[in-house]
């Protein structure tokens, strides 16, 4: 049990470890393969699913698996195809429940068009007999969704209970103590085995070689062989030199897209020597010297080949020599040190490979088996645990240097550290006697790593492309077209990584079939099918949309007398429009029942709308705007002490842009229910307002005179109405006139305002009228006590028309805050020198 856990773990290595080199092509002919599988091994033919399947079969089927699984002695072969045909058939029941599905629908109007049964039982004969009729033709019709659905959910019971048996299965054999490969009793027979199976193959090439015929025919065709042999030989020494030297060449000649083309001309390294291998493959079956068991070691030679190639390959690009920004942060001194450790991986999980190949092919005992992985474990997890130590270091230097500690980095350390336990854990189980779980621990965990790695790099490409592409070479790898794509890489790198830690393709296939049933809602089935026929729909809807939307603004509307305001309402009313349209038509086109789901919608919209009543109402207020226009894009308007021009009127809320070029976002709820002030509301016509003060004295008549030619003579003030100069009355230090005007454009509010100040200094300049401004007098009371020594002080004789007790104070004084008792400050008054009498 343990020794074919162990081989079957050593094949299904090989077999990952391919499956990494070439995640492009498994992509594309793994996913098929079950659905072939299921297809060629299902009983429902073409003529049974057109007439439904044939329920007759299905149960003989059904019940041939359910008794399989209450024995529980077949094996996981078995169970696996027994799987396969189960799953073939839930395909077929469930499409058999969309049976008649349009038919079960117009039925189900017509009965509800006829009303409910009355309760006094009074129904007219016709309609009595005309519901029963409907009643007859429904329940007819869906008698085979009925029996489509009953099968369908004992289909999913069956092919549960043989997942769970074959992971039972699996998880005995992995905790299954075995014998430790420490015993020394079981080293001698382990080697006996192995010498043994290496004998049986030399001696296969020996009595081939000793056959007469065959003998012959080898030295007739010994010039092909040898030809093949140094073709094959060649690529394999040369090959990767060859590509290395060649690229390079070119990486120095390149002035742009180095990374891109680097990476393409690199992949030559691993096709030329993996060619070389399969023309030597040949080379081997053509001598016709190989025999049953020797044809399986030749056979896996690509394989292998190829894991050794593909690793060095992923070291070469994830520690480079030349390459100025690796994908990892290591310092370029230890680089080949990194790419020695993943090599010298590669190698082992190769060794762990053979070993696995032969104790099929010599059929091993369990201690034997136990006995020759146990050196290559113990190995393999002192390399992987140098690794996760290097690169720990490596990434804590970086750190230490000022480097930027990203995302990546961090999962890099993360990794290390799981390398170093799982390197502690693996070869402690192997030594205990958990063989098959140490197995199932350290080479799924390098193989992982070679999965993101080859993840890391294909990311890195699409950053190199696209800075190609778009030529930008610097800060493109944060750009959100390779950062989206790069998401998707790892997102499709999950089944991968799920096949490489021991799940089964069934199991994915499994989630797959879950993923296509979908979910019912209100008694309607929503599937994928449906979600992307509705996506679809929706999105072809939304761009017409935006494209009838484009030729309205741009071509049929600037050409109508419509002002920007108004045509800009017409083209977001529409896109409102056509969204809802094609969002409707979406919904009807997928099929999706909104009438089956609408008491659920109803509960739904009670919650949603006391949780967003504020942005619903926001939403109705920019409606109204649209449709009332009460403001346009480009009006001035003020709101809530806030004044600007509107620069755009969304759905929830409308963006003002101030005259200090900042944006205020108002919600379109307040524009509604709040005081708007539109300076710009239908025409750009508006007052302007120029307030000014002259000195007492001045000739009031002239200063009119000359305000109002100064006003008139403004190219941007209206003659009809003429300009108004107004005396508004006498304030306390001028006497105060205003320039009241009309402007053509309300806009040039300021610069106008600011244009007649200039003429009006200039003028009153030229007339010798004053332009008074305020002044202050400081008078303070008991001047003596800021005398030093508090001693009294004479004062000094004041103005007739001040008291004696104040005195004016010429000079700056700066006494203590303490010692003044009481300031006063008095106006100037109208006299611009400051000595007049008050």
């Amino acid at each position: 049990m343990i020794a074919r856990a162990v081989t079957g773990a050593g094949i299904a290595v090989l077999r990952r470890a391919l499956a990494v080199l070439l995640v492009a092509s498994l992509a594309v002919v793994l996913w098929p393969a079950p659905q072939a599988v299921v297809a060629q091994q299902s009983a429902p033919s073409e003529t049974q699913e057109a007439a439904g399947p044939d329920y007759a079969a299905w149960q003989i089927t059904a019940e041939r698996a359910e008794e399989s699984i209450e024995r529980g002695r077949a094996s996981n072969v078995a169970l696996e195809e027994l799987r396969a045909e189960i799953v073939g058939w839930r395909e077929s029941l469930l499409a058999a429940q969309s049976t008649n599905s349009s038919r079960i629908a117009t039925l189900r109007t017509q009965i509800e068009a006829l009303g409910p049964v009355p309760e006094s039982g009074n129904e007219s004969e016709e309609i009595a007999a005309r519901r029963a009729e409907l009643n007859g033709q429904l329940a007819r019709l869906q008698a085979p969704v009925l029996a489509a659905e009953e099968a369908f959910t004992r289909a999913n019971g069956i092919i549960s209970e043989i997942d769970r048996i074959i992971r039972e299965r699996q998880t005995d054999a992995l905790l299954t103590l075995g014998p430790s490969p420490l015993n020394p009793v079981l080293w001698g027979r382990g080697l006996r085995e192995l010498g043994a199976t290496v004998t049986e193959l030399v001696a296969e090439v020996s009595e081939a070689w000793a056959n007469p015929s065959q003998r012959e025919a080898t030295t007739k065709d010994l010039p092909v062989i040898l030809l093949l042999t140094a073709v094959g030989l060649v690529l394999i020494m040369r090959g990767r030199r060859w590509a290395t030297r060649l690229g390079v060449r070119l990486y120095d000649r390149w002035n742009s897209g180095k990374d891109v083309w680097g990476f393409l001309v690199s992949l030559t390294q691993v096709a030329l020597p993996l060619v070389g291998l399969f023309v030597l493959t040949e080379a081997l079956f053509a001598t016709g010297l190989i025999g049953l068991k020797g044809s399986e070691i030749v056979s896996a030679l690509p394989i292998w080949g190829a894991t050794l190639l593909g690793a060095r390959w992923l070291a070469g690009r994830l520690f480079p020599a030349r390459m100025s920004a690796p994908p990892l942060a290591v310092q370029p001194e230890r680089r080949g040190e990194a790419r020695s450790y993943t090599t010298l991986l590669a190698v082992l999980m190769v060794l762990q490979g053979v070993i696995g190949l032969l104790s099929e092919v010599g059929d091993f005992s369990d201690e034997t088996v136990v006995v020759l992985s146990f050196p290559i474990i113990v190995m393999t997890a002192l390399v992987l645990f140098r690794l996760g130590q290097f690169l720990t270091g490596q990434m804590t230097t970086h750190a230490e240097e000022g480097g930027d500690v990203g995302y990546r980095n961090r999962v890099v350390r993360v990794l290390s550290r799981g390398a170093m336990l799982v390197s502690v854990v693996a070869p402690v189980a192997a030594a205990i006697g958990f063989t098959a779980a140490a197995n199932a621990l350290i080479y799924p965990f390098v193989l992982m790593l070679a999965l993101l790695s080859a993840v890391l790099l294909l990311q890195k490409l699409v950053s190199d492309i696209y800075a190609l592409v778009t030529h930008s070479p610097d800060g493109q790898a944060d750009a959100l077209i390779p950062v989206l794509i790069g998401f998707l890489l790892t997102l499709a790198a999950l089944p991968f990584l799920a096949l490489i830690w021991g799940a089964r393709v069934a199991d994915l296939t499994e989630i797959w079939a879950r993923f296509r049933e979908g979910f019912s809602l209100g008694g309607t089935r929503i599937s994928p099918t449906d979600f992307l026929a509705f996506v679809l729909i929706f999105t072809f809807g939304y761009a017409l949309t935006r494209l009838v939307q484009g030729a309205l603004r741009t071509s049929v509307l600037p050409k109508t007398k419509i002002d920007p305001g108004g045509q800009n309402a017409i083209v977001v009313g529409l896109g409102y429009v056509g969204i809802f349209v094609a969002a409707l038509v979406a919904i009807t086109s997928a099929g999706i029942d909104l009438s089956s789901i609408a008491i659920v919608a109803g509960a739904l919209s009670v919650g949603i709308g006391f949780g967003l009543q504020t942005i619903v109402s926001n939403f109705v207020s920019g409606i109204i705007l649209l449709i009332e226009r009460p403001i346009s894009e480009g009006d001035w308007i003020e709101v809530g002490g806030q004044q600007g021009y509107v620069r755009d009127i969304s759905v929830r809320s409308t963006r003002i842009e101030t005259f200090d070029r900042t944006d205020v976002i108002v919600p379109n709820a307040d524009l509604v229910s709040g005081t708007v002030t539109n300076f710009t509301r239908g025409n750009t016509v508006g007052r302007v307002i120029v307030p000014v003060g002259v000195a007492y004295g001045s000739d009031t008549r002239r200063v009119e005179a000359i305000l109002r030619e100064i006003a008139e003579a403004h190219p941007m003030v209206l003659a009809q109405p003429a300009p108004a100069v107004l005396f508004q009355g006498f304030g306390a230090d001028s006497m105060d006139f205003e320039i009241r005007a009309i402007l053509r454009d309300v806009n040039w509010m300021m610069a106008v305002k600011s244009e007649m100040n200039h003429q009006i200094v200039k003028r009153f300049a030229e007339e010798g009228i004053e332009i008074p401004f305020a002044q202050r007098d400081v008078w303070i009371r008991n001047p003596e006590a800021l005398r030093e020594g508090g001693g009294a002080a004479k004062p000094e004789t004041g103005s007739p028309s001040r008291p004696a007790a104040v005195a004016q104070t010429e000079q700056t004084i700066t006494p203590p805050s303490d010692t003044i008792r009481d300031v006063e400050m008095d106006d100037a008054g109208d006299d611009p020198g400051g000595e007049g009498d008050r």
